[in-house]
């Protein structure tokens, strides 16, 4: 290798047992073709996508040496179990085992990849790695949406006093839509140009479930018993169908585009539990369907919105035929206008290939030294934002209903564009959807919270933007 590592400057809550007595860096790895070294990795995790990792590196293994210049070798991999069954081959020279400090504590390792999840354990081993001059690689969401600036505390703190060949890296393009390049492109593709609105369907399981509400006709219930069915959703469906899986990836986004801090909490965010078959009829009424996305937008000189929740989109847009467990990310910019990544957001190989991609960039010396780009301290977030809306009702015979539900948005301030009703069947059924013009939602649940207390209104009014503007379709 052609460094050695420096000395880890180790916090006493992680330090390890056994301080690195060498070090090497991976990112001045630039060596004679003719003399290939050797690029060691640990993996944390040796399930799904740890699985996957090690399968592509045994598999490209050749094409990689000549890639880089480097023979990338799995050295040692960390699971819960060192008896259980994989359904991986384990490489050559690699070893199994149970201990964390097994990986934390070898100097010989380079690289460690951490696709074990969770905010815990995990939170310690990326921390330890890189205060051990380790280049870390992950695909955990949760654990940088929730300790984003803790993260690049350490960072810094880690090549404090380094030169640039000798700096660890963080990188983590698996944890956004798993398969799609979001990340890379959002670190290097945009910066001359300014970006306007990031919107995507960032969650397969939710995606998937809406589809199948929408051409299947199926019913929430319905759906989400076939996801779980076909393993999309996890036994606890919670982070998925809540939209709080999507609020992680779109606060991540959000630095990314904007240089913006914000709690994740801040974020508003709605899930798929409320919407039903008739808002799927309504939509289709309207010549449109419903996802459930992420949505940040700049609206204004130094200042963005954001929210996760169901939306009314229509049939000539981007995200309208992206179906199924497949996530896609609008991105909405001065220079390039609109551009639109599509692909795999979950999965064996769309993740792993991801995290290959990051161990493969820092093996031909990709630097990213600024893994979340440059904070915008006077960026901020506003928790309001402006949309047209869909507003569904639930109701029981009475005289006045339209007549009231015209006062009660007058004193809103919300004009309506249009009201929709279908025929009803059963009156358990019976709705009606009003469309608003461009208002806040603060504006739309003030609505909603005074026609719910009307006698006629059947339990929770529900509402959702409309993506875009220009939602009505010329003749």
């Amino acid at each position: 290798l052609a460094a050695a590592f420096a000395a880890a400057s180790t916090c006493s809550a992680f330090a390890p047992s056994t301080p690195p007595s060498s070090s090497r860096r991976l990112s001045s790895l630039s060596m004679a073709r003719a003399a290939p070294t050797t690029i060691k990795i640990g993996i944390f995790g040796g399930g799904t996508v740890g699985g996957g990792i090690v399968d592509i590196i045994t598999k490209k293994k050749a094409y990689f040496t000549d890639l880089t210049g480097h023979d990338i070798q799995v050295k040692k991999v960390c699971v819960r179990d060192a008896t259980k069954e994989r359904d991986w081959a384990v490489p050559d020279g690699c070893d199994i085992v149970t201990d964390y400090d097994d990986i934390l504590n070898d100097d010989d390792i380079d690289v460690v990849v951490e696709v074990m999840g969770g905010t815990t354990d995990a939170k310690d081993i990326v921390y330890r790695s890189l205060r051990a001059s380790k280049n870390v690689v992950t695909a955990n969401k949760a654990l940088i949406a929730a300790h984003l600036e803790e993260i690049e505390g350490v960072l810094e703190e880690a090549n404090e006093g380094k030169g640039p060949d000798e700096e660890v890296e963080f990188r983590y393009e698996a944890a956004v839509c798993g398969g799609i390049p979001i990340i890379r492109s959002l670190q290097s593709d945009f910066v001359g140009d300014e970006i306007t609105m990031i919107s995507g369907i960032i969650n397969g399981c939710t995606n998937f479930m809406l589809t199948s509400m929408d051409k299947g006709g199926k019913s929430y219930d319905e759906a989400l018993a076939e996801a779980s069915r076909l393993g999309y959703a996890e036994a606890d469906p919670t982070l998925d169908v809540g939209g709080f899986d999507a609020r992680s990836k779109l606060r991540i986004l959000m630095r990314l585009a904007y240089g913006v801090e914000v709690d994740e909490d801040e974020i508003p965010c709605r899930g798929i539990t409320d919407l039903t078959k008739v808002d799927f009829e309504y939509a289709k009424m309207l010549g449109g369907t419903i996802k459930l996305l992420g949505v940040t937008e700049k609206v204004g000189e130094n200042k963005v919105t954001a929210f996760v929740s169901p939306c009314y989109v229509t049939e000539d847009d981007s995200l309208f035929s992206v179906n199924g467990a497949t996530n896609a990310v609008e991105v909405i910019s001065d220079n390039l206008k609109s551009s639109t990544y599509i692909g795999q957001g979950a999965g064996r190989y769309p993740t792993a290939n991801s995290c290959i991609n990051d161990v493969i960039a820092l093996a031909k010396s990709d630097s990213t030294p600024r893994p979340f780009n440059p904070l915008v301290p006077e960026t901020m977030m506003v928790n309001n934002y402006d949309s047209v809306f869909f507003l569904r009702l639930r109701y029981r015979d009475a005289l006045g209903i339209t007549r009231q539900c015209g006062e009660v948005c007058e004193k809103h301030g919300v004009s309506i564009h249009s009201i929709l009703q279908n025929p009803v069947t059963k009156r358990e059924d019976a709705a009606f959807v009003i469309m608003t013009e461009k208002v806040s939602v603060s504006a739309i649940k003030a609505v909603c919270a005074e026609l719910e207390g009307l006698d006629w209104c059947r339990g929770p009014a529900f509402y959702m933007p409309v993506l875009r503007e220009d939602w009505i379709r010329s003749a």
